[in-house]
């Protein structure tokens, strides 16, 4: 499996320090030229390797860790996304009305035509997000959802390669919603750090 992160804000080095924590490669490219953020990346950790938009996607599993409203800049980077798993990472707030009632996961899968999308590693902050998930015998939870029950024991296998307990909450519009905004009003399981203990 190659991985990709599409972003590199505060939640795509989050990503990325996770990623280099356990010494596993990962591509990391914006719409930007790589060079422009090449030494941060570096900095990181050696695992870490900054692309141009075009050569990051060729990867199997592609975490999307831009604003929301930059989503469809990075679909037409392909015109099919067949064969790749899109793990969607961002939050919309409050919920635009373009939206019309749909989870912003959903409407993010419409723009990038033929990928199996998961929504996941969304509901903590950066800060949080970029922290040692292993804490006294328990590790952080993800929560990951999708209509596509295949795409995700993929995404719980890395969640757990990266130090993380995946937590399955369904479909997007079941237990999805639980870390998608609404409105104005978060999912409730939004900026909850939880962990769970080893079995």
């Amino acid at each position: 499996m190659s991985y990709a992160i599409i972003g590199f804000g505060k939640i795509g080095q989050a990503l990325a320090k996770a990623f280099a924590r356990n010494g596993i490669e990962v591509s990391v490219a914006t719409t930007r030229d790589p060079e422009s953020f090449a030494a941060d990346a570096a900095a990181i950790g050696p695992t870490i390797i900054s692309k141009t938009l075009a050569e990051a996607i060729k990867a199997d599993i592609v975490f999307l860790a831009v604003r929301f409203e930059s989503h469809p800049d990075v679909a037409k980077a392909l015109p099919s996304w067949e064969g790749k798993t899109i793990i969607d990472a961002t939050n919309v707030f409050p919920v635009p009305e373009e939206l019309d009632g749909l989870p912003s996961s959903a409407f993010v899968a419409k723009a990038f035509t033929g990928a199996k999308l998961v929504k996941g590693f969304n509901h903590l902050i950066a800060a949080t997000l970029a922290a040692d998930p292993i804490v006294e015998g328990g590790h952080r939870v993800v929560f990951l959802s999708g209509d596509d029950e295949d795409a995700i024991a993929p995404v719980a296998a890395l969640a757990r390669q990266l130090g993380f307990a995946p937590v399955k909450l369904g479909k997007l519009n079941e237990g999805g919603t639980l870390v998608h905004a609404r409105g104005r009003t978060w999912g409730q399981l939004i900026f909850q750090d939880l962990f769970k203990k080893e079995q």
